[in-house]
């Protein structure tokens, strides 16, 4: 039989990883919002958006990165690229994208630009990012303004709606990159005009340094400059961190050279030490004055610009190449054969990971592992020497070292991180970048693996072993889901290779043991087995905000704190057994995290008799529960997904693999005897030594009544998937504590509070990650109870199924979010249906942070691909 030749990509990656070739050195690493974010903030208050705002970008140079559009960067964002653009009419330059802060937007932060990513690999060997610009002056303030006379009630205002696209006055500008070689990048910019008559428009592909040494200092300044060799017109740029790199161009309108530097008289009112600032490019272009510009032929900030009139419908695309070489022809005809074999190369790479025949479901696919590998950043923070500040003669305000993020002095982040948006969310979020791994993994392992394992690192974890939440406070928690991502990373590459990586399992599992110690020792104050937790990543999922101001003075405990604990015990159970297998050592551990799931299942079952729990008999469901200072509890009667995650915690472990660990049945039987004996909660309740043993936190008559409330289409199970909260709710839910009201009701799309910032909403919503663990866990008890039980779906319509066919029924509603429907709308794209319709339009996807719980819409971040890149998953799975 012949081996099949695996792709040309697949061969990147892996010379790459075995640090043969490293074509991993340039990438998508740039952000796409560095200013507004906390790591730029040195204001006395933590007033981030106000400190480093959108005006201040052009003109003030950045301390911890750097941001453009469709930028690359190197790996630390040393030398950066991306491109800036002028249709004749604005005031500044179109340098970054545009977007409302948190406090400016009636839910919350929000970008108001159109970019779609479109392709791109895993060594990022070819990249493909379409940006469309208006022809007419951009709408900045009518967006502001607009937006601030909008409530809570209302509907964001975007830029579809300011009516800019109507009459299709504007440019598609798409950029590509390709490899030639790993330090031999190919650029073409492609300008098409989509106007029925003739437009202009300036392009500056921009090549620029990060900023160090007006902060921490350089060995050497680096330079940019012009070069001439052969009638040939390039810059090199020589980095002291980098390298030495040339940019050859074809040939432009004029050269412009500044510095990277802030224009310290605009920003400060301080006399400038030369008028070579950041900014220049905007004042020497809008105001069409190059006198001083034109004097200047080097510096740390440049562009070739091309002043073009593009006739309607017509097209200009301008060739650029980054390399390290010296070339006598950039482009020569191969210029255009390696973008060519790219991506052919692109799409067999692809290919080669996906069975999906149809060609919609390819498309879906590819964009959403093209959003999901261009949201790879850059993260640099360092958090002592951010509060200390980097000049003694100028050292920040002394309240910031009461205020955020002052307990982690040892958090120094210097790596590429999958983020959750690049815009809306450029940091970090521990749990989402859990989820984004799962569906790294389908098509980079090693990358998702790394992720993984880097939030355990002692320059991320803290010493007491907690993992950091996300940079607006590293203190909250988030959803422990370390363990269960590794869990499935673990397993896909198992099942796609034929052997796991077991050392990267060992790794996760000894720094995770840490961070379980941690969570015990924290979230449990009570002592009883039951978690707190608060917000958990759910924002305002809550009746009130369960991180702080706990009315009456009590404590909340939550079903989803313990839930996830549950979930947290059998995962680090199923790693420790998975390692047991090759490595008896682990059997030790086996016991510990499945003595602790008992002891938590039987708190949340309410079988003990010294613990009330909190499940309610007569309505079939768990509910939070404040116990107050004098012990008396109240229930918290909301039906959210909270009360459902209960559901998660399953693990159904084979009985062939409790014939090769002997040890752990022997304890295990023993520890159930043992419980036997004292009329103490069993878990195990079909055990039989012959058969496979499930382990489910929730026992099976109220898993029937859990999953019956799930399926129920009056309550959880929406047209596009679950709910996040009951649509019982749309008659609101109201409680009295303390002398205060709280309530809640249905909110199927934005949120009507401004917890947590306002701009997610988990009061209605289908979240995709929530979702996808839903999914895992019906297919999980399958696995277990097979054909013998069997649900209405949906509930109460008489068709019974198993589970495995009620989780691939739950998860075809979820890809249906994407697909057109038989008009040829994508419920996604529901409030511009229209414009979705235009050619130019009709095959662009956004993978949205959350989606209308009624009719699919998508709601919240615009290009949240991270999670919502389980789309995939799912479409390979079922």
């Amino acid at each position: 039989m012949t081996k099949k030749t695996a792709p040309k990509e697949q061969k990147r990656l892996d010379d790459s990883r075995s640090k043969s070739k490293d074509w991993l050195k340039w990438g998508p690493y740039l952000s796409e919002r560095q200013w507004g974010t906390v790591r730029e903030d040195y204001s006395p208050d933590g007033d981030a958006w106000n400190y480093f705002s959108h005006d201040d970008s052009r003109s003030r140079a950045y301390r911890w990165g750097e941001d453009g559009i469709a930028g690359i960067s190197d790996r630390y964002c040393n030398i950066c690229f991306g491109i800036s653009l002028w249709n004749g009419k604005d005031s500044i330059l179109k340098e970054r994208l545009f977007g409302l802060t948190g406090p400016q937007g009636n839910h919350g932060e929000d970008v108001k630009e159109l970019y779609y990513y479109l392709e791109n690999t895993p060594t990022h060997s070819y990249m493909k990012h379409l940006y469309k610009y208006p022809q007419n002056e951009f709408p900045y303030l009518q967006l502001v303004e607009e937006n601030s006379k909008r409530g809570k009630y209302e509907l964001e205002y975007q830029l579809l709606d300011t009516g800019i696209f109507d009459n299709n006055e504007y440019f598609d500008v798409l950029t590509e990159y390709a490899k030639a070689d790993n330090e031999d990048l190919l650029i073409k910019i492609s300008v098409s005009n989509r106007n029925s008559k003739p437009a202009p428009i300036h392009v500056l592909p921009t090549l620029w340094t990060r900023n160090l040494w007006s902060f921490v200092g350089m060995p050497e300044k680096p330079l940019i400059k012009k070069q001439i060799h052969k009638n040939q017109t390039f810059v090199s740029v020589d980095h002291v961190y980098v390298g030495n790199y040339k940019l050859y161009f074809e040939e432009p309108s004029r050269l412009l050279f500044t510095e990277n530097e802030t224009n310290m008289e605009k920003v400060y009112a301080q006399p400038n030490d030369h008028p070579y600032k950041k900014d220049l490019f905007h004042n020497s272009v809008v105001n069409n004055n190059y006198s001083i510009i034109s004097k200047n032929e080097q510096g740390t900030k440049f562009a070739p610009l091309y002043q073009m009139k593009l006739k309607a419908g017509e097209t200009k695309t301008i060739k650029l190449r980054l390399t390290a070489s010296s070339l006598e022809a950039p482009f020569d005809k191969s210029f255009d054969t390696t973008f060519s074999k790219r991506v052919q190369e692109s799409q067999e790479f692809l290919d080669s990971i996906f069975n999906t025949a149809s060609k919609e479901a390819k498309e879906i696919q590819k964009q959403a592992i093209a959003g999901l590998l261009w949201s790879k950043q850059y993260y640099n923070y360092e958090v002592e020497r951010w509060l200390n500040g980097d000049h003694k003669e100028m050292p920040p305000p002394q309240s910031r070292f009461y205020g955020r993020n002052k307990e982690w002095k040892t958090l120094r982040n210097h790596d590429i991180l999958s983020m959750p948006d690049k815009w809306e969310y450029p940091w970090f979020a521990a749990w989402d970048t859990a989820f984004h791994c799962v569906s790294l993994a389908l098509v980079d392992p090693s990358f998702a693996k790394d992720q993984l394992l880097l939030f355990t690192k002692e320059w991320y974890m803290a010493p007491n072993g907690q993992i950091p939440a996300y940079e607006w406070n590293f203190s909250d928690v988030n959803p422990p889901v370390q363990a269960w991502a590794s869990l499935q990373v673990y397993q896909m590459e198992k099942k796609r290779s034929g052997k796991g990586d077991l050392l990267f399992l060992k790794r996760m599992f000894n720094k995770l043991a840490l961070n379980f110690t941690w969570w015990v020792n924290r979230e449990d104050s009570l002592e009883n087995n039951v978690f707190e937790g608060g917000f958990l990543g759910l924002d305002n999922i809550g009746v009130f905000d369960r991180s702080r101001d706990i009315p009456g003075g009590g404590v909340l405990e939550q079903v989803d704190g313990t839930s996830w604990m549950a979930l947290y015990c059998l995962n680090m159970l199923e790693m420790a057994l998975e390692i047991a297998l090759e490595d008896p050592s682990f059997e030790d551990m086996t016991m510990k995290y499945f003595g602790h799931f008992v002891f938590i299942a039987e708190a949340l079952n309410n079988i003990s008799q010294d613990y009330n729990g909190t499940w309610d008999e007569s309505e079939g469901f768990f509910y939070d529960k404040l116990i107050l200072p004098h012990g008396d509890s109240v229930p918290i009667k909301v039906r959210s997904i909270s009360g459902l995650l209960s559901l998660t915690a399953v693990l159904n472990i084979k009985k062939e693999h409790l014939d090769k660990l002997p040890r752990f049945r022997r304890s295990m039987e023993w520890f159930r005897r043992h419980r036997i004996e004292n009329a103490k909660y069993q878990v195990m309740e079909e055990y039989s030594p012959d058969h496979d043993v499930l382990l489910s936190l929730v026992p099976k008559e109220r898993l029937k009544k859990l999953i019956g409330t799930v399926l129920n289409e009056k309550e959880f199970l929406s047209q596009f998937g679950i709910r996040s909260l009951s649509k019982i709710h749309e008659n609101p839910y109201t409680i009295h504590i303390d002398g205060k009201t709280y309530s809640i009701n249905y909110e199927p799309a934005e949120s009507t509070t401004g917890l947590f910032g306002g701009n997610s909403n988990w009061r209605g919503p289908i979240w995709m990650p929530m979702n996808y663990l839903f999914i895992n866990s019906l297919r999980e008890y399958h696995s277990y109870f097979g054909n013998k039980l069997k649900f209405s779906y949906p509930t109460g319509n008489g068709n019974m199924i198993n589970l495995k066919d009620i989780s691939n029924e739950i998860g075809k509603r979820l890809i249906l979010l994407f697909e057109k429907d038989a008009n040829g709308n994508r419920p996604i794209h529901q409030l511009h249906e229209a414009k979705y319709q235009d050619p130019h339009f009709k095959d662009l996807i956004l993978f949205y942070e959350y989606f209308h719980g009624d009719s699919g819409r998508g709601v919240g971040a615009s290009h949240q691909t991270g999670w919502t890149a389980l789309v995939v998953n799912l479409m390979e799975e079922i």
